[in-house]
């Protein structure tokens, strides 16, 4: 048995990519520089709305991630990324970051993400 993580639905996947573009446009960030940095945050994202129900954070660790999704502190967009745009994953970068893209990229292909992420 694989210890790889599963793919997530390509729905779930189509959902998050708007989110992300959406919210990024609306909060005045931006992805990262690196794509696939992007590409594996939004699959991740996606793949725990598969499993849990919840785009819940993929880049922390937690005890119990069905109760961190129903407590939504780190459901995307997180809390500390609502109040202050601090984005622990670098899904959105503000244009002051060093690791925010330079040509102010809000978008990301399907093709992009699965090409990138590994």
């Amino acid at each position: 048995m694989s210890d790889a993580p599963q793919e997530p639905t390509a729905e779930s996947l189509e959902v998050i990519r708007k989110f992300a573009e959406t919210y990024a446009q609306r909060t005045g960030t931006y992805f990262c520089a690196d794509s696939s940095v992007t590409a594996v945050v939004l699959k991740g994202l996606a793949r725990h709305k598969d499993d849990l129900g919840g785009a819940l954070c993929p880049c922390r660790h937690y005890e119990d991630k069905e109760a961190e999704v129903s407590q939504a502190f780190w459901n995307c967009p997180c809390v500390p990324m609502r109040e202050r745009k601090e984005c622990h994953c670098m899904l959105f970068l503000t244009e002051d970051n060093p690791f925010a893209c330079p040509e102010k990229t809000q978008t990301i292909t399907t093709e992009t993400i699965n090409a990138t992420a590994g």
